[in-house]
């Protein structure tokens, strides 16, 4: 089994440097240590057994129904989670149980193959989609463990359907199509999740569904296998996501670690439920008063994990500012208006994606434009 490589999202390589596969097999029973590559500094290693993370469940058949006083206990839950912390988990979301079975069944299709079928898809350098394995480049430390697949969706386009075919040839047609389907149901979903973070913000059910109705967004399937050591490791470092949302939905095995009140919180699998989590592009929407979620993943010792995750995107050409509403005297714009381009660039020049990202961001945006 090869040993995965770091696939954030953002995450250039240095462009004067070929990609290096390590090509490593995963330890065997009696090897003592994984690669140092994998191997965490003590302060940013993992804590296996950490608090479990309480926070209801949104009811989204409840927002959905109109009804006002149900609408607005879910709005005001909304709020105080977003302002805390920027997670929580949404239910009654109307997604078929059968479509994301399937997915995480195809999510083994791919990753379970040789890895030359896999590398057809290899992510180039300087590009943000594709299979990412194990290979050196910019990163030769503090490396996750895991493989990856990430793609790109727009709505009214057949973006992923004509990347797998074009790509993988005709056996994956049928691949393509079906993951084509899933996207468009992630992205109706964030649309009508975006409506919920409008209302608990104070503005217009519409403000947001609008600014995202054509958005451009990244697909991304997430193959954690085994570790021989998972308290060295980590499946993803800690970040904070560039994007403006999240939905995860991850599989029923445990991994996704939340920051919560100066500690490590472990968010426990719900099958029936989509993780929701704020980027760094809609706290700038928000003025800050929505938080971006850090978070990261944990490995084990057992068993594959998988997850899908879907991060909406702003149409590139959408100019990212937050409502007239939300710039009080109290709370005075935080941020520059940015294309989502911009922080693009930003994130791949510096590789940043934690909490003070957006600061960092506003402060290269002004020395840029004096």
């Amino acid at each position: 089994m090869l040993i995965p490589h770091p696939s954030m999202l953002l995450a250039s390589q240095n462009t004067n440097m070929e990609p290096q596969q390590i090509n490593l097999q995963a330890p065997t029973p009696n090897q003592s240590n994984i690669p140092s590559e994998f191997v965490w500094p003590d302060n940013e290693k993992p804590c296996l057994e950490p608090p479990k993370l309480k926070i209801p469940p949104i009811d989204m058949k409840g927002f959905l129904s109109g009804d006002p006083e149900t609408v607005s206990a879910i709005c005001a839950e909304v709020n105080a989670a977003c302002r805390k912390h920027g997670f929580f988990l949404v239910v009654n979301h109307g997604v078929d149980k059968k479509l994301v079975e399937k997915a995480h069944k195809l999510i083994d299709t791919f990753f379970c193959m040789e890895l030359p079928e896999k590398q057809k898809l290899q992510r180039k350098l300087g590009e943000h989609c594709g299979y990412a394995n194990s290979f050196i480049g910019r990163f030769s430390s503090k490396l996750p463990w895991k493989e990856t697949l990430s793609f790109h969706y727009a709505p009214d386009t057949k973006t992923v359907e004509d990347y797998f075919l074009n790509s993988m040839g005709e056996e994956f047609r049928e691949f393509g199509s079906f993951f084509q389907e899933y996207c468009e149901v992630m992205s109706n979903l964030s649309l009508e999740i975006m409506e919920l973070l409008g209302m608990s913000l104070g503005v217009s059910r519409e403000c947001f569904r609008d600014f995202f109705k054509n958005n451009e967004s990244v697909m991304r399937l997430n193959y954690y296998p085994p570790c021989h050591k998972p308290e060295l490791a980590l499946g993803t470092g800690p970040h904070c996501d560039p994007t403006s949302l999240t939905v995860l939905h991850q599989d029923q095995v445990e991994g996704l670690q939340v920051f919560v009140d100066g500690k490590w919180c472990s968010v426990a699998p719900k099958e029936d439920a989509f993780v929701v989590n704020i980027g760094d592009t809609f706290m700038a929407l928000s003025n800050g008063i929505f938080k971006s979620c850090l978070h990261r993943a944990v490995v084990n010792n057992q068993i594959v994990r998988k997850s899908l995750a879907f991060f909406l995107c702003p149409n590139k050409d959408k100019v990212v500012s937050a409502p007239k509403e939300l710039i009080t005297v109290e709370n005075p714009k935080k941020y520059p208006d940015f294309t989502w381009p911009n922080l693009l660039e930003f994130t791949q020049l510096h590789y940043r994606s934690d909490p003070e990202t957006l600061d960092a961001f506003a402060n290269w945006v002004l020395e840029k434009n004096k």
